[in-house]
């Protein structure tokens, strides 16, 4: 029975190594997987999934105005679709989070989200809100912080190191700009405005 997946945590938890995993598990056994990923994430080439040990795969990008159920269906329609998986979830509106959970209910497929569930804020992204809310199937996947306790925040640096507070929810980086910490080194890094010793 299918159902939707939301596969999240904090930054560099090997969320996309993750998924291109499951993708190569479904084509290993002669299936079809449809990956997405979020057309704003430009760090690496546009239309791969990349992850951080280097492995990647082509991808369809997506934007708030995509609509992935009709484009799914297109797909299926055309050639089966085994499996349908999505990185950078956390970037997806309300209504695409709908719409892959129509996907499930309707079309009887799979789909596996990976994202983010909170931001630099410990605030809700849209796409992680209502996944939390509509999966089927909540899983964690964990990275630690650099006292070694598990990191379940992500604090935004600035060039010297130190916690920044405020600005767009969405600023697109990597190791330079963002360190995954637990919540007391997260509250720490707030409070003292000092630099994150764990760089």
């Amino acid at each position: 029975m299918a159902q939707l997946y939301f596969y999240y945590s904090a930054m560099n938890a090997g969320k996309s190594t993750a998924l291109l995993q499951s993708s190569y598990n479904y084509h290993e056994r002669g299936m079809r997987t449809m990956v997405f990923t979020a057309e704003i994430d430009d760090r690496f080439a546009s239309g791969r999934v990349s992850s951080r040990i280097g492995l990647s795969s082509p991808a369809t990008l997506y934007n708030r105005d995509t609509d992935l159920l009709a484009q799914i269906t297109e797909e299926h329609q055309r050639h089966r679709v085994h499996c349908v998986l999505v990185d950078e979830c956390q970037f997806l509106t309300q209504a695409q989070v709908y719409a892959l959970s129509e996907v499930v209910d309707s079309l009887g497929i799979p789909v596996l989200c990976y994202g983010l569930r909170t931001d630099f804020k410990a605030t809700l992204f849209p796409g992680s809100q209502y996944l939390l809310a509509w999966a089927d199937k909540l899983i964690e996947l964990k990275t630690v912080c650099f006292c070694g306790r598990k990191a379940n925040h992500t604090l935004r640096l600035d060039a010297e190191g130190r916690a920044v507070q405020s600005g767009q929810q969405v600023v697109i980086g990597g190791n330079e700009r963002y360190i995954s910490v637990c919540r007391r080194h997260y509250k720490h890094a707030l409070a003292t405005g000092e630099p994150v010793k764990g760089l």
